[in-house]
């Protein structure tokens, strides 16, 4: 269980540091589909030591590791009835999800995904409610009770911001609201230290449909050469500053 639990430590640290984020969706015919939200956090490594001491020793080696959380449940279950009730539910919400971490100490690199799949774009929003867990998740003490604040608390359906998807076979819709405007202020100003170090961090959407791209909603997205893959970016802070900059209606072809 420590292991988890530092991972999970390292993680949100990674959301403190200069990364770029990524939301990768990718959508079949059916409406079916993957998400996989992805962080390059390498800059981070030379930050390990606020961490502490143990758990930096324990990311100063070489990891490829994959957690696929439905069996870290089966495999973990006695481990897990002894944490509370509330810690369980947490970590029961991760139950579809597969957490993907490389870190090189000796190249500086640092990567890490989180993805799932489903079955029509409105579950997409479950995907913030899944961060929202790993972000409150604390195991191991000296691990987890300094744990910082992640920039995606405000996000999901226990934020201050819902965010929400929706696909009918011809128009992709992402939509985004602030539906708590106090919450949502008291979320920017807890990362207000950060804001420097996360000043330059890019939110880049990558969507992945089973037909091209008709029109794209955001002057500046960019296409992949058979138009099925569509790229869009912006500046992190102004992403959780003012979320429905990332209100976005595409249209395939028929």
């Amino acid at each position: 269980m420590k292991k988890i639990f530092i991972l999970l430590s390292c993680t949100f640290l990674m959301m403190l540091t200069s990364c770029q984020f990524s939301e990768n969706i990718y959508i079949n015919e059916d409406g079916s589909g993957k998400v996989r939200f992805s962080m390059d956090a390498s800059e981070m490594m030379d930050v390990l030591g606020q961490l502490g001491e143990n758990a930096a020793d324990e990311m100063s080696k070489a990891v490829d590791s994959t957690i696929v959380f439905r069996d870290f449940l089966l495999d973990h279950k006695d481990s897990i009835a002894n944490l509370s009730v509330k810690e369980q539910q947490k970590i029961k919400a991760m139950e579809d999800y597969k957490i993907h971490m490389v870190m090189n100490p000796d190249e500086k690199k640092m990567f890490f995904d989180i993805e799932t799949d489903f079955d029509s774009a409105s579950e997409l929003r479950d995907m913030y409610k899944a961060m929202n867990s790993f972000n409150s998740l604390k195991g191991d003490e000296t691990v987890g009770d300094n744990l910082p604040l992640s920039p995606f608390s405000s996000m999901g359906n226990e934020g201050s911001t819902l965010v929400s998807y929706s696909y009918n076979g011809t128009v992709f819709k992402r939509n985004a609201k602030i539906i708590d405007i106090e919450k949502h202020q008291q979320s920017l100003d807890s990362i207000d230290k950060s804001a420097m170090m996360l000043g330059s961090s890019k939110y880049i959407i990558n969507y992945h449909f089973p037909k091209a791209v008709k029109s794209f909603s955001k002057e500046g997205a960019m296409y992949s050469e058979d138009r099925r893959t569509v790229t869009y970016e912006v500046g992190f802070i102004d992403m959780l500053k003012d979320p429905e900059i990332l209100n976005i209606e595409v249209i395939l072809e028929d």
